[in-house]
């Protein structure tokens, strides 16, 4: 391994194309503005340094990043790599991960909007993040222990894991498929149109008009909160343990809630039952 150290590179794919670099406390910044430092590189360790600069990590295969910093002026940092492990880093720039595959996040900070478009087999743990559009048509997600601020987050995702997160945002896990959420507080407005077999286990789901026109999905153990016009056109199983504003149109399954403030049943081919089980209830009575 060759070892490059207190360094400070700003020309235009200053390391294009190394293979076995440990990278200690350097700098990509400064007036020549070039773009694609590590562009075709492999077998790259970046530790303590900082990126100021346009397109660092493209068409790269082994990489590890640990405590540094991407600004937001380092655009599109990780596009059509594989094999990365970042950690305690914060990426700062717009797109910053993207067509990559087989990475590994912890304990990082992103600022980044449209982060995460097409990327296969990834984790995050004990991270936090703010976008939009974030992770869009992703797959094999796994996710422990993430905290995420922002808009139409998890859209078009497959074959994905979440536990123990807290998600605050907007559209999330439209169209999503084969997704498990696990231990966690959903909060935001139209969660989950248009999912597939997805399912929310011990979590709370916080806004308005949540789960509508879903295909096999399952609630258990979950609460809800703000929810009103709620599994519109959905199949679903439900085991709800709060009370819930209002319930629409759901389409078939079974909905098991202790108390709904209103039914709405005006579509005919909409037959899913609805089961009220109030505290002092011992059998459970139909609602509608």
């Amino acid at each position: 391994m060759t070892t490059i150290s207190n360094k400070t590179f700003d020309q235009e794919r200053a390391l294009y194309g190394v293979d076995s670099v440990i990278v200690n406390n350097c700098s990509f910044d400064g007036p020549a503005d070039g773009e694609s430092a590590f562009k075709e590189g492999k077998n790259i360790q970046v530790n303590d340094s900082f990126f100021n600069l346009r397109y660092p990590f493209w068409h790269d295969d082994n990489v590890v990043i640990n405590n540094s910093e991407m600004t937001e002026l380092c655009r599109a940092a990780l596009w059509y790599s594989k094999n990365i492990k970042i950690e305690n880093t914060k990426m700062h720039g717009i797109k910053a991960l993207r067509e990559c595959s087989d990475v590994e996040i912890k304990n990082s900070h992103i600022i980044s909007p449209e982060f995460g478009w097409s990327v296969n087999n990834m984790t995050m743990e004990n991270s936090t993040a703010e976008s939009e559009y974030f992770m869009m048509r992703s797959t094999n997600l796994n996710f422990k222990d993430v905290t995420f601020k922002g808009k139409y987050s998890f859209q078009y995702i497959e074959n994905s894991v979440f536990e123990n997160c807290r998600f605050d945002t907007k559209d999330a896990f439209w169209h999503a498929k084969n997704v498990v959420v696990r231990n966690s507080i959903v909060k935001g407005e139209y969660l989950a149109w248009y999912c597939e077999n997805v399912t929310f286990e011990n979590c709370t789901i916080i806004g308005t008009q949540p789960l509508c026109y879903c295909k096999e999905l399952k609630l258990i153990n979950c609460k809800m909160e703000e929810a009103d016009l709620a599994f519109e056109k959905s199949q679903v199983v439900a085991e709800i343990t709060t009370p819930v504003i209002s319930i629409k149109n759901p389409y078939s399954g079974k909905i098991i809630v202790p108390e709904v403030g209103e039914i709405i049943r005006d579509d005919m081919a909409a037959k899913a039952k609805i089961v009220c089980k109030g505290k002092n209830q011992t059998d459970k009575t139909h609602c509608a």
